[in-house]
């Protein structure tokens, strides 16, 4: 073949391949998991993760999408940071979110709703683990936003404790701030749960093994994070290439066991609703929230 039908062809597929990364992106999709760990007899808890939103304002279609979470009127919120990509995304975000304000809600943030993103090589993440080595300049409204969620009732759980009832049944809940931009300090809350707790759920942004293991050893029975965005672009059939965290590639989204100190605890990984500005692509893997419905132990 000569060069030139070479390069035209090499360069179709490219376009081609952009192009379907394109409509991945905004291929939204709800995930349905059932996760038994409520005591025996407990009505069911229903429990919806969303994550990695990385909102810019003109995206409409996205926010739909995001408006029409409130009809699945889940018992529980829980939003695992990396919310805003712009300051002027938190109106259409908060206006989108809606009556999901008015459901019971717990949050922390991600580097993300700290800083606004910057451009880095994408290659980086195939070599290192896309740890910032210095944080952004730029920094975002996350006080505002903070507060505006705060107000609507939903509970900062950035290095704190809460109970909350739902359902007949008393949940511990603990956060911590950002491990990937080094915040983390999980010490503030660590321990035991409280006797009174039928269940105990932990709360990060970045599912460092620092994290999940110190969760793991003090008996949490569910950790739920995020920033991973399921690896993003996966190879089809194969799965995640990077995690940009040191959890390893099986476990980059989804439902899985995390085991350490022989303890073991289940970890939801949400593979996030949006992505950088910067990459907008996403490739066999579609952005999501996910409803858990946490059922009685079998």
């Amino acid at each position: 073949m000569r060069i030139g039908p070479l390069l035209a062809a090499t360069g179709a597929l490219g376009i081609s391949a952009i192009g379907y990364g394109l409509l991945e992106a905004n291929s939204f999709t709800l995930r349905r998991v059932d996760v038994p760990i409520l005591p025996e007899g407990a009505p069911s808890i229903r429990v919806l993760h969303m994550s990695d939103i990385h909102l810019m304002p003109y995206q409409r279609h996205k926010l739909e999408w995001l408006a029409g979470l409130a009809a699945l009127e889940p018992d529980l919120v829980v939003n695992t940071g990396d919310n805003m990509g712009s300051p002027d995304s938190m109106d259409p975000l908060i206006s989108a979110w809606g009556r999901l304000l008015d459901r019971p809600g717990v949050f922390i943030f991600g580097s993300n709703d700290y800083f606004a993103p910057r451009f880095k090589n994408p290659l980086n993440y195939l070599t290192r683990s896309g740890k910032l080595t210095r944080e952004p300049h730029r920094e975002l409204p996350w006080r505002d936003l903070r507060d505006r969620m705060t107000r609507r009732g939903w509970i900062d759980l950035t290095h704190r404790r809460a109970q909350l009832q739902l359902a007949g049944s008393t949940i511990e809940l603990r956060g911590t701030d950002d491990a990937h931009i080094d915040r983390d300090n999980y010490q503030r809350v660590a321990g035991p749960g409280a006797t009174e707790a039928d269940l105990c759920i932990g709360v990060t942004h970045a599912p460092y093994l620092r994290i999940l293991d110190a969760m793991t050893a003090d008996g949490l029975d569910l950790i739920l994070a995020g920033h991973t965005h399921g690896g993003q672009v996966c190879a089809p059939g194969f799965g995640a290439l990077v995690t940009n965290c040191d959890l390893e590639t099986a476990r980059a989204k989804g439902l899985s066991w995390h085991q350490f100190d022989g303890r073991r605890t289940h970890l939801h990984v949400s593979a996030g609703v949006g992505a950088s500005p910067f990459v907008p692509l996403r490739v066999a893997c579609r952005p999501e929230a996910t409803l858990l419905t946490l059922t009685a132990a079998n």
